[in-house]
């Protein structure tokens, strides 16, 4: 099932990606190389991705290439300072996903891994504000859902209550 839901967001994101960003371009994908960097890939786009740094320390990194956008693909809600990397970023466009925060589910927490959690999980609004503050203006938004397919008040209405919400902007 978790194959089923992940590739159900993969779907989801690269239909949005690509149209907004078509294929072929240049893409400086924030985190580590993943599955996600490989779908990009085999859909025409050449993808750069960030070798593991702390964003928080080192916003800088996003200046080292020269490319057509910046793809945030579920990463911000992991930084502490989100704000500081997005000021950073001289492309003109980028691309970002971020789970929602959802009122009947507590954020994500590893906890034997403390790079994997979330410091943030925004509503849309506080999410568009922090864009908007760091200089982006919002050009397209969707949100999508992440069904789960346990038996539960809160699997059923992960059906209907979006989860995710991807948002393309420019400089």
């Amino acid at each position: 099932m978790d194959r089923e839901i992940h590739s159900k967001r993969y779907q989801n994101t690269l239909n949005f990606l690509k149209s907004v960003l078509p294929a072929p371009a240049t893409i400086l994908d924030l985190g580590v190389r993943n599955r996600f960097s490989e779908i990009m890939e085999e859909n025409g786009y050449i993808v750069f991705n960030t070798d593991g740094e702390d964003l928080d320390d080192f916003p800088e990194i996003v200046k080292k290439h020269n490319i057509d956008a910046v793809t945030a693909f579920e990463i911000l809600e992991h930084l502490l300072s989100p704000y500081n990397v997005l000021k950073a970023i001289e492309s003109k466009k980028l691309i970002t996903t971020i789970p929602l925060n959802l009122w009947f589910a507590k954020a994500y927490r590893n906890k034997n891994d403390e790079r994997d959690m979330h410091y943030h999980e925004f509503e849309d609004w506080q999410f568009d504000w922090l864009l908007q503050k760091a200089g982006w203006n919002i050009k397209k938004t969707k949100k999508w859902t992440s069904p789960v397919y346990k038996l539960g008040f809160r699997p059923i209405l992960r059906f209907f209550i979006p989860r995710y919400y991807a948002v393309y902007s420019e400089k």
